[in-house]
């Protein structure tokens, strides 16, 4: 059935755009380095914009989305915090980000699999999620 794959997919994306955001303004106080800073700013901001196509389809369906889990929250926000308090530079805060985007990546990868009835443009939109995901890795890869 078409309609609840493509509502499962959208919360996924709906999460894992959330998730994007919110570690990427964890990680933006901690960066010295102007470059990172905007390449973590350009990624935030492409981040944002999904967030907000996502939204209008899910309200089209009537859905409030999707959270991004607590303990995923909690996880990510302990390891960033650990790892940023040993060693606050910019190889850390890509490293970090680096991870997280490529856990991003395979998670919703995981969700395009699992929920292969979902529409097309649903589909179409984890897709360019991954995409961004993977471009952002791409683009902090300098910093490492």
């Amino acid at each position: 059935m078409v309609e609840p794959d493509t509502i499962r997919l959208l919360r996924e994306c709906d999460a894992g755009v959330k998730m994007g955001v919110a570690s990427i303004e964890e990680i933006l106080p901690s960066v010295k380095n102007e470059d990172l800073k905007k390449c973590l700013e350009k990624g935030k901001s492409a981040h944002e914009v999904m967030e907000e196509e996502i939204q209008e389809l899910l309200a089209k369906y009537h859905d409030e989305g999707k959270e991004p889990g607590a303990m995923a929250k909690g996880m990510s926000w302990i390891k960033t915090n650990a790892k940023l308090a040993m060693d606050e530079s910019d190889k850390t805060a890509a490293d970090l980000m680096t991870d997280g985007c490529n856990m991003g990546a395979k998670t919703l990868n995981r969700y395009l699999n699992q929920y292969q009835a979902a529409d097309e443009k649903s589909k179409h939109i984890a897709k360019r999620l991954i995409k961004l995901e993977e471009q952002l890795v791409i683009d902090i890869r300098q910093f490492l």
